[in-house]
C-alpha cells in the first residue's frame, strides 16, 4: 500500500506538470502564429482542447494504478488473515465428546496471553446442573476462564475436564455443539426474529421457536411488532432495544438446549418491566444445566449455587452469597464497592435482602 502511494505521489504531479508545460508551449507558439495571421484563434483553442483530452486518460491511468495497488494490498491482508492457522486445533486421533452431563473441573490451570500469566494454578470442581457466578475486578481472569472452558485457547499448564474427560482429547466441534454462549452484547444477524432464534438449532420448527420465546418471555413483545416473528431486525438488531435483544439471545440459547451454558451478563440499563422479564428468563435458562455466569446483577449472584471470587488470576474465595459476606474478605469489599448502588428493584426481584 505504501509503495502504491509513493508511486501515485510521484507520477501524478509529473503528469500534471508535463500537461501544463505542453499547454503553455502550445499557447506560446500558437499565439505567435495567430499574431502573424497564419493561425486562427479557433484552431488554437481547438488544438488545446485536444491536448487536454489526450492527457486526461494518462492522468486516469495513474489514478487507476493507485486504486489497483491499494485493492491488491487490502486483498493481501485479507488472505493473510484467512490463511492464518488457528491457535487451537484438534489433536490427531481426537475423540467425539459423548453427551455431556455437565460436571466441570479445573485442575491446576495456568494460562497467560503473553509472558505474564492471567490465571495462576486455578483449581475448582462444579457439579452438573449447578450455577456458578464469577465475580472479581476487571482483568482478574473471569473472561479467561470461560474462554478456556469453551476452548478458545488451550491451557498452558494443568487440565480442564468435563465429565472426567480432558477437553483437549475431544474435537472442538463435538465439545462446542453441547455448549451455549450468551454474550454481554448479544449480536443479531440480518433477518427475521424467527431466523435469529432458529440459529440455536437450525432444524427447529416454527412451533418450537415460539415455545422457547414464550418460556423466556419474548413472545409478548414479538407478537406486538408489525410482522411478528417475521420482523426484520437488521444487522446487530438495530430495530430492537437492549432488553429485547437479550431476550431473543436467551431464546436462541434455550432452543439449542446446551448442557453447559456460559453467560456474560449485560450491564446495560433497561426499564423495570424488562428487567423483571430478563431476571425471570434467566432463571428458566439456567435451570437444569451447568452454568458459568460473569455476574453483574446482584440478583444473579445471590441465586447462584456457588460464587467464585477471582482476583489477580487466582481463585481467592468461594461460597454462597451469605457465606462470603460473613468472611469480610475480598467478596465483601467488591460487594460494597460495586453493588451497594444497585437499584433496590434487583433485590426485590431476587427476593433476598443484601
Amino acid at each position: 500500500f505504501m509503495n502504491a502511494a509513493r508511486v501515485h505521489a510521484t507520477f501524478a504531479p509529473i503528469i500534471l506538470f508535463l500537461s501544463m508545460v505542453a499547454v503553455c508551449m502550445v499557447y506560446w507558439y500558437g499565439g505567435l502564429k495567430v499574431a502573424a495571421g497564419v493561425l486562427t484563434i479557433g484552431v488554437l483553442v481547438e488544438f488545446v482542447q485536444y491536448m487536454n483530452q489526450f492527457f486526461q486518460p494518462v492522468r486516469d491511468l495513474s489514478t487507476l494504478y493507485h486504486t489497483m495497488q491499494s485493492a491488491m494490498a487490502g486483498a493481501e491482508r485479507i488472505f493473510d488473515i484467512l490463511e492464518t492457522p488457528p491457535e487451537v486445533t484438534d489433536k490427531v486421533g481426537c475423540l467425539e465428546m459423548p453427551p455431556i452431563k455437565g460436571d466441570v473441573e479445573f485442575r491446576n490451570v495456568t494460562f497467560g496471553y503473553g509472558e505474564e500469566p492471567v490465571l495462576k494454578d486455578v483449581s475448582f470442581h462444579v457439579e452438573a446442573g449447578k450455577t456458578v457466578a464469577l465475580v472479581g475486578p476487571t482483568g482478574a481472569g473471569k473472561t479467561t476462564i470461560i474462554n478456556l472452558l469453551s476452548r478458545q485457547y488451550d491451557v498452558q499448564k494443568g487440565a480442564i475436564l468435563i465429565d472426567g474427560i480432558d477437553i483437549r482429547d475431544v474435537s472442538m466441534r463435538s465439545l462446542r455443539s453441547q455448549m451455549g454462549v450468551v454474550l454481554q452484547d448479544p449480536f443479531l444477524f440480518p433477518g427475521s426474529i424467527k431466523e435469529n432464534i432458529r440459529y440455536g438449532r437450525l432444524d427447529a420448527t416454527d412451533q418450537e421457536v415460539e415455545e422457547v420465546a414464550k418460556v423466556v418471555g419474548a413472545h409478548d413483545f414479538i407478537i406486538q411488532l408489525t410482522e411478528g416473528y417475521d420482523t426484520d431486525v437488521r444487522e446487530g438488531g438495530s430495530k430492537l432495544s437492549a432488553g429485547q435483544k437479550q431476550l431473543i439471545s436467551f431464546a436462541r440459547a434455550l432452543l439449542a438446549d446446551p448442557r453447559i451454558l456460559i453467560l456474560d451478563e449485560a450491564t446495560s440499563s433497561v426499564d423495570t418491566q424488562t428487567e423483571i422479564l430478563i431476571q425471570e428468563a434467566l432463571r428458566k435458562l439456567l435451570k437444569g444445566r451447568t452454568s458459568f455466569v460473569i455476574a453483574h446483577r446482584i440478583s444473579t449472584i445471590v441465586e447462584a449455587d456457588v460464587i467464585f471470587v477471582i482476583e489477580g488470576g487466582r481463585l481467592v474465595e468461594k461460597g454462597t452469597h451469605e457465606e462470603l459476606l460473613r468472611l469480610n474478605g475480598v467478596y465483601r469489599r467488591l460487594h460494597d464497592m460495586q453493588f451497594e448502588d444497585i437499584p433496590a428493584r434487583e433485590e426485590a426481584s431476587s427476593g433476598t435482602a443484601v
